[in-house]
């Protein structure tokens, strides 16, 4: 396997569990990869009060920095208008935000117990 396609399996396994951690909390996951020609995002969940954007970001260490400063100023501005597009499409009465899941498994899919810390509002 690629080293492409082990970082692709081993972000998806994270959007997984960020996903369970939502649904927990009470969230519907509404989108999972939301994809279209202004970008993508990875989770859209909803709750009572909120529809929430979530970009998701794992990190096996912290060899390059915190996973949430990988999301740069291109890439917000590549969520907001993905996020544009997905309520034209699906108009919605929530209060949209944009938040950030950062995963911390240091061995990987191995990861006993990954961490995540779920940041509202980053942006």
């Amino acid at each position: 396997m690629s080293g492409g396609e082990q970082a692709r399996l081993l972000g998806r396994w994270g959007e997984r569990l960020v996903a369970e951690d939502l649904r927990a909390k009470g969230w519907r996951i509404v989108a999972v990869n939301y994809r279209c020609r202004l970008g993508e995002v990875d989770l859209i969940a909803e709750n009572r009060r909120f529809i929430a954007f979530v970009e998701v970001k794992l990190r096996k260490n912290g060899q390059f920095g915190l996973p949430m400063e990988a999301v740069t100023r291109s890439k917000q501005q590549k969520l907001r208008a993905a996020a544009q597009l997905y309520l034209m499409e699906h108009p919605s009465r929530l209060q949209p935000r944009f938040d950030v899941a950062q995963v911390f498994a240091p061995q990987g899919m191995q990861t006993p117990y990954p961490r995540i810390e779920y940041v509202e509002n980053a942006f």
